[in-house]
């Protein structure tokens, strides 16, 4: 099983709060690949340009799938989002 696969398995356990569904079922655009040795990028468009929760949802990504074995680092991209800019500024510091 590759990195990027270990990643995504283990999001499985993080639920949208609004849906119940994990996030990786209730993001439809969730991608998670592995650039370089080690590290992680992610992308998920939130369901709403203006979903309140795509700043947590963002952290939450780049938290869980830091504890995954092998990961170094993780670069979350949040996109199609009226603030995915700042977004993607503070979570990828």
């Amino acid at each position: 099983m590759s990195l990027a696969e270990k990643v995504r398995e283990k999001l499985y356990s993080f639920r949208d709060p609004v849906t119940g569904l994990s996030i990786v079922e209730s993001q439809a655009m969730l991608t998670v690949k592995e650039v370089e040795e080690g590290v992680i990028q992610i992308e998920f468009t939130p369901s709403s340009p203006y979903n309140p929760m795509a700043y947590s949802y963002a952290m939450a990504l780049k938290t869980i799938s830091s504890k995954v074995e092998g990961v170094k680092k993780v670069v979350v991209f949040c996109k199609n989002h009226v603030m995915a800019e700042r977004i993607n500024e503070e979570v990828n510091r």
